[in-house]
């Protein structure tokens, strides 16, 4: 993750923070139990979306797991 990417903390009860680096087009959520993922080639609008919903983590669920590629990076 590069340090230009920043984490907006989000009222999860899974989720902790979300951060979107767009030139990469990559999302990144850290998990409450601190784990840090990449998921890459997520377009920008799914991060705005995310950030809109009701529910983060339905949300990363039926719109990003399994949908994009990711690794654990921390």
């Amino acid at each position: 993750m590069n340090n230009e990417c920043k984490m907006i903390h989000v009222s999860s009860s899974n989720v902790e923070a979300v951060g979107y680096d767009e030139a990469q087009s990559t999302l990144y959520i850290k998990y409450l139990n601190s784990s840090l993922y990449a998921y890459y080639d997520v377009p920008k609008h799914l991060f705005e979306d995310l950030l809109r919903s009701s529910s983060i983590g339905s949300f990363l669920h039926i719109y990003v797991k399994n949908q994009y590629a990711y690794v654990r990076i921390g």
